[in-house]
């Protein structure tokens, strides 16, 4: 697929995602592509992840279920292109619809939307909020802690949730997103540093951070850019958070969109967490205050709705230049 045909669809997609998310109706018929990437990949790790072999070759094994894993993926969406190129403007809106399924820009502001909600009811309510967008142990945050895991899975999400798949359908097309996706799906299953995971899963950790890196600088951009249109935040501190914070993640692409949003919004995000019953000792992104509030994550929603926003609009500029 050219770039004249892939950047419409990116566009479409976006837009699509951005008015209707993933329809309820759909779901329940259909399920989700992820969801169906998980139940694949699930049934190769219980098959070929055996904890009495030794690293190299569970590491090995790992691979090989990587590549079980992708293959299927490309195939299916390349069918699909090839299938529905052949029936023009009908088959266009198709694909897009599918490709629709890749973004998380709707249900990432949802979701993180609910966790302001929820501290402004209670603090319970807060940590049950923010238990469906971070994976780390919320009984242990306090209501800045809440706020802060809130705001630092919305940066972060936006980098992989939103701007990856789109970069890699605007890129290639449905199979280059679909692809995207079910990497950083095998990363979330599979890509833990944990005694089942660490070998096996060392495949899908290293090649989720590499076809995540454009995406996070771009993010970043997007974000620093959102900055100069959102009353209150600075575009400044967040490209200087960036320079100065980044490089220091323990992850080599979530500190780009967190330091950019903590910049912006004078906030200090990241820092030692508590993942289960495991402490992180992780470097801070930002130079700003630690206490952060329901009103902080709704300013974030804020910052991240105008980086949603651009992305598009830039993404409709080069439709219009390559078409």
């Amino acid at each position: 697929m050219s770039l004249s045909d892939s950047l419409p669809l990116a566009l479409a997609a976006l837009t699509i995602e951005a008015l209707a998310g993933y329809p309820a109706p759909f779901y329940r018929a259909l399920g989700h592509p992820v969801t169906w990437m998980g139940a694949w990949l699930a049934w190769l790790e219980t098959r070929l992840n055996r904890p009495d072999r030794d690293f190299s070759a569970r590491r090995a094994a790992g691979v090989a279920a990587l590549l079980l894993y992708l293959v299927p993926v490309a195939l299916v969406a390349l069918a699909l292109t090839a299938g529905l190129e052949r029936f023009g403007v009908a088959g266009f809106v198709a694909l897009a619809a599918l490709a629709a399924s890749l973004p998380a820009q709707r249900s990432l502001h949802t979701y993180v939307g609910a966790v302001a909600d929820g501290l402004d009811s209670s603090l319970e309510s807060g940590r049950r909020a923010v238990a469906m967008v971070v994976g780390r142990n919320p009984d242990a945050l306090d209501e800045a802690g809440v706020a802060r895991a809130a705001i630092e899975s919305l940066a972060e999400n936006f980098s992989d949730g939103v701007v990856a798949p789109i970069l890699w359908t605007a890129l290639t097309g449905l199979t280059g997103g679909a692809l995207y996706k079910a990497v950083n799906t095998a990363d979330s299953m599979i890509g833990h540093r944990d005694q089942r995971y660490a070998a096996f899963g060392w495949a899908a950790a290293r090649l989720d951070d590499l076809v995540n890196l454009p995406a996070s600088r771009l993010a970043a951009l997007w974000i620093a850019l959102a900055a100069l249109l959102t009353p209150g935040a600075s575009a400044r501190e967040a490209a200087r958070a960036v320079f100065r914070d980044a490089s220091r993640h323990r992850s080599p692409n979530a500190g780009w969109p967190e330091a950019a949003m903590a910049g912006a919004l004078a906030l200090k995000l990241a820092g030692p967490r508590v993942y289960g019953t495991t402490l992180v000792d992780d470097a801070f992104m930002g130079a700003g205050r630690r206490e952060a509030s329901a009103a902080d994550i709704r300013r974030a929603l804020a910052l991240y709705r105008r980086a949603c926003l651009i992305e598009g609009v830039l993404l409709a500029g080069l439709v219009m230049i390559v078409g």
